[in-house]
């Protein structure tokens, strides 16, 4: 016997996408394909994405989001990037009887969609997008739950949120690590000087650093090269940086 429910499952939370992917771009479609469950009329669903000034649709679900969300980066003007520029949301109810955004709602209408959504996400930063959802029916988000969508769209925010801030941390520990293997050849390269010279590390390091100004040589390159003149064999690294408690 199958169980039974006491009604719908319940939607997919940020941590049970998170949970589920690996990816932002999986963890944005998830919220895409959610979006449109909450949008009945909808049969399309995409989230754009802006980087260095180019919009891009990182992922969509459903079928007329990508080729509607591309004739708008082609013609540089639409629904979906008036929300991602004024981080406001920007509703259509009947392309046939919309006249902004110059020759993209006869296109629409061609396409055969009447009606849009477009809520921002990330706003006004630089990473600004927007979800976008078309319907072909005129007044199509009439039935759509507006404050799930929002809330979806928010989702898409600290989803994004939290992708830069691992990339940054990430860009942090790649940085420390090079700076620590630096300063393991430099401290090296000290060794040998004060053993050559008899001086201190101070004196030591005072002559690497007048060696590299007079030769216009990176002090790194040039304490590297000592040492392999020296030992005969290239410096080594030192060991491994780990996170934390590992």
């Amino acid at each position: 016997m199958s169980p039974s429910y006491p009604g719908p499952l319940p939607e997919p939370t940020m941590v049970d996408l998170l949970l589920a992917t690996d990816t932002l771009e999986g963890l944005l479609h998830g919220l895409a394909e959610a979006a449109l469950r909450h949008a009945p009329a909808a049969d399309g669903c995409g989230i754009t994405l802006e980087r260095h000034g180019h919009p891009l649709t990182v992922t969509s679900a459903g079928t007329s989001a990508c080729a509607l969300d591309e004739k708008q980066y082609g013609l540089d003007t639409g629904p979906c990037l008036q929300a991602l520029r004024s981080g406001e949301e920007v509703h259509v109810r009947d392309t046939l009887e919309e006249t902004r955004w110059g020759p993209y709602p006869a296109h629409a209408v061609a396409a055969g969609t009447r009606s849009s959504a477009s809520f921002p996400v990330a706003p006004h930063s630089d990473t600004a997008g927007a979800l976008n959802l078309y319907s072909p029916e005129a007044d199509g988000f009439d039935t759509a739950d507006l404050t799930a969508l929002r809330e979806l769209a928010g989702q898409a925010t600290g989803a994004i949120a939290l992708a830069r801030r691992t990339a940054r941390s990430q860009q942090f520990t790649d940085d420390l690590r090079k700076a620590v293997q630096h300063r393991a050849v430099i401290d090296q390269a000290i060794g040998i000087l004060m053993a050559q010279q008899r001086c201190t590390s101070a004196e030591a390091f005072a002559i690497l650093r007048s060696a590299s100004q007079n030769r216009n040589v990176k002090l790194r390159d040039l304490c590297a090269d000592l040492i392999v003149r020296v030992t005969g064999r290239p410096a080594h690294d030192p060991p491994e940086l780990k996170p934390p408690g590992l």
